[in-house]
């Protein structure tokens, strides 16, 4: 399966630039694996054979839901596309059903980046892109959004 915007590029049209969702998507995941790895050592420490059981148990039981939360997010990673080109922004999500837009770049009208502090640190955050007559499209959890932004507005 080739990337999208290969798919749809037009004669003399080049990428300039392509995100995607930063790692950050990962949180829940990570956070899981966190607390399933910590369950399981404290399950280690207890001499109570009842106590380690439980323990055992319900570190697997997180480290399944943290598996699912990692694979959700991986598999939400994968499936996101955000490219400029030099005639359009073009934002994909999903894999069987699809949800695309896309933005002549002599439409729009302003980039809008909000990040949080962690997101400043951590370089992602949420851009915002009104065009000329349409609504705003929100890209959430982009990986270096100031650069996507630059990619945009820099004509």
């Amino acid at each position: 399966m080739g990337r999208y915007i290969d798919d749809i590029l037009q004669p003399d049209e080049k990428v300039l630039y392509s995100s995607n969702l930063h790692w950050i998507v990962y949180w829940k995941g990570i956070l899981g694996w966190i607390v399933a790895a910590a369950l399981f050592v404290a399950s280690g420490q207890t001499l109570n054979s009842t106590l380690t059981m439980a323990g055992l148990v319900a570190s697997g039981v997180v480290a399944v839901v943290a598996l699912y939360f990692t694979v959700l997010a991986w598999f939400r990673r994968w499936t996101t596309e955000t490219d400029v080109t030099s005639l359009r922004v073009v934002h994909k999500e999903g894999f069987i059903t699809r949800q695309t837009f896309e933005i002549s770049v002599d439409k729009v009208a302003s980039v809008r980046v909000d990040q949080s502090i962690p997101g400043r640190i951590l370089n992602y955050g949420d851009v915002f892109i009104e065009s000329m007559g349409e609504d705003d499209q929100k890209i959430e959890l982009i990986a270096s959004p100031l650069a996507f932004r630059s990619h945009i507005t820099a004509r």
